[in-house]
């Protein structure tokens, strides 16, 4: 497989893009053009500091800024923001974003992926997730394209999952709470394990995937840290902060119960609340938890090792690390990320930043 050197990036703001853009200019060797929808926001400015990035302003759901940024770039980098465009909508402009990068000549082709949880839950409706599933089934597509077109363009899919940064965030799925002085977890998860993703990782497997094509082509990089137990990472909090922490495990009513008057909404912003294929909050992370509740994804955690030796391998391992460059950098800890006026101040998720506003 041939090298690439400019890479057009799809989410570069998000979570996951920020560290991502970074691992690929750091050294050089790549350079990388930006899709944002405004090029003056903070997340942009910070990505604009960086050596050998530039911007182009848009959005993924336009099929000529699509053909620009592509035409201009040799590899290309697509993750999609589910919870703005909605499941069907994300996997029509995936197709699309597939189709004319292979059209326009770019050589590889990283798909920012999620979990095809309803099948690998045996299509069991219990398990269906929308941002999980519209993700999925798009990823299976794209390796069964690159069976045939592989020698045209190479594609690799980076298989991701909630960040553990999220179980430090508010506007997430699992937000901490202050309780009495005690951070507390109140998840419908049980005895189950979260596969948490470490957002530094992200940067050196996606750098990998690229600087690696002729392994990496047709490859579903699948990666996180550990399977995840609240009750253990309470307790791995404590161990290395001194803080006290717990897990309480909730059923899904009174998870639901704080949200009631969004619940049954859509999950995506930008997604039609008439279209009866469009998933409420309520419907999408149920689905959500009950994949992890009942063990329905899996990793390969020495194929990580082998790739990624100096990985972060635990919730606690992350949790250090963490805790050790506030002291060196002078930066927050983790009890200071989690106190209330913290976590409304600065979400780690940019829908969370964003406000759930925004088009398409």
């Amino acid at each position: 497989m041939p090298n690439v050197s400019r890479i057009f990036v799809i989410g570069a703001s998000g979570a996951q893009g920020l560290p991502v853009v970074r691992g690929l200019v750091e050294d050089g060797r790549y350079s990388v053009l930006a899709l944002t929808r405004d090029a003056g926001s903070a997340r942009a400015r910070s990505l604009a500091s960086l050596m050998g990035v530039s911007f182009l302003e848009g959005t993924f759901a336009d099929e000529i800024t699509l053909r620009e940024g592509l035409r201009a770039c040799d590899g290309a980098f697509v993750n999609i923001d589910g919870f703005n465009a909605g499941e069907k909508t994300e996997m029509y402009w995936a197709i699309r974003a597939y189709e004319i990068a292979l059209e326009e000549g770019v050589k590889f082709f990283v798909y920012g992926n999620l979990d095809y949880t309803l099948k690998k839950a045996g299509y069991r409706s219990m398990f269906r997730t929308g941002h999980y599933d519209g993700k999925g089934r798009i990823g299976e597509w794209i390796l069964d394209q690159t069976r045939t077109n592989g020698d045209r363009m190479g594609a690799a899919l980076f298989t991701t999952g909630p960040y553990m940064e999220m179980a430090f965030s508010g506007g997430t799925p699992m937000p901490p709470r202050l309780e009495d002085g005690v951070l507390t977890w109140r998840v419908p998860l049980g005895e189950g394990a979260v596969a948490h993703v470490a957002l530094d990782d992200c940067a050196y497997y996606v750098r990998w995937l690229f600087d690696n094509p002729a392994r990496a082509n047709g490859m579903d990089l699948e990666v996180a840290i550990e399977h995840v137990r609240y009750a253990d990472l309470a307790a791995a909090f404590e161990r290395v902060t001194g803080h006290p922490a717990r897990y309480v495990d909730t059923d899904l009513e009174t998870y639901f119960a704080p949200i009631r008057a969004v619940a049954d909404q859509p999950a995506a912003y930008n997604a039609d609340p008439a279209d009866k294929s469009t998933m409420s909050f309520r419907e999408n992370f149920t689905g959500f938890w009950n994949q992890w509740k009942h063990g329905i994804i899996t990793r390969d955690y020495k194929l990580l090792d082998e790739i990624h030796p100096g990985r972060i391998r635990s919730a606690e391992d992350w949790i250090r690390r963490w805790e050790q460059r506030a002291k060196e950098e002078g930066t927050e800890t983790l009890w200071e990320r989690v106190q209330p006026e913290t976590l409304v101040r600065r979400p780690i998720l940019k829908l969370s930043e964003d406000r759930r506003q925004g088009r398409l």
